[in-house]
Formats: C-alpha cells, sequence, structure tokens
C-alpha cells in the first residue's frame, strides 16, 4: 500500500531561510513542500489541505501591514482545527511561546543550529499521532 506524503507549508518571509528550510526538510523527499513569504498567501491556499505549516512569528519585515504569525495561526485554526502549527521565532521568549500555545500551535522552536532537528522531530511525532488516530477512527467505526 502506497503512503501518501504529508503536505507541508513553509512560511517565512526571510528567503534565504525559507528556502534553506525546505531544503533540510526534503533532503530524503518524504514531504510535499510548498513555500510561502506571507501569512496572507499561506491562507489563501489552505484549500489545498496541508497537513503541517511551519509558521515564522515575525512575518513583517518585508510588508509593515503583512500578518504577523499569530494573526496567521489564528485564523488557520479558525480555517482547519485540524492543521497542525508549528511556531518557528528567532524569540526565545517564555510569553511569546505561551500566547502561541494559548492559540492551539502544536508545538514552538526557536530559530537555532539546533531548530532543524527539533522541526524533523516535531513532524514525526504529528506524523505518529495522524496515524493513531486514524487506527483508532477505524476501530472505533468497527464497534
Amino acid at each position: 500500500m502506497k503512503t501518501l506524503k504529508p503536505k507541508i507549508f513553509l512560511v517565512d518571509d526571510d528567503a534565504l531561510f525559507l528556502k534553506t528550510l525546505e531544503i533540510g526538510l526534503n533532503e530524503n523527499d518524504e514531504f510535499l513542500i510548498d513555500t510561502y513569504s506571507t501569512g496572507e498567501l499561506c491562507l489563501q491556499n489552505l484549500t489545498e489541505n496541508p497537513d503541517i505549516v511551519i509558521l515564522d512569528f515575525n512575518l513583517d519585515s518585508v510588508d509593515t501591514a503583512a500578518k504577523n504569525g499569530l494573526e496567521t495561526l489564528i485564523e488557520i485554526k479558525n480555517n482547519n482545527p485540524k492543521v497542525q502549527v508549528i511556531m518557528l521565532s528567532s524569540q526565545d521568549s517564555i510569553d511569546v511561546a505561551v500566547s502561541c500555545m494559548q492559540n492551539k500551535a502544536f508545538d514552538y522552536v526557536v530559530k537555532s543550529v539546533t531548530a532543524l532537528v527539533r522541526l524533523k522531530q516535531t513532524i514525526k511525532t504529528i506524523s505518529e499521532i495522524k496515524k493513531i488516530e486514524k487506527e483508532l477512527n477505524w476501530y472505533i467505526d468497527k464497534i
């Protein structure tokens, strides 16, 4: 049985970081990845039903009027609560992390030398949870 690759949206206004993240996450070609430089572009494409959105907290360095990551997170969750969102930020701030988690982010990852490893582990965790949910739903349907 062929399994579908998880669809991941990467959202960051730093083009170099965005490309580096895309290459780092897809070195084994295990994901379908779309990249966006703004929260607005990400939101416009939610109909593609991503499994995971990796979302930068600060998205207004290029366009100061752009939605920030927290606003984008809230809209994603309002549109599709099942999409798992991993917040990514250079801010190592408890207040920012708590705010993201209170708005239903799956995780908060600080941009650092270990961020890619942490993101891969979090994606793996989300994939395992989705697999268990699918198996439980199948079992419940059989009862």
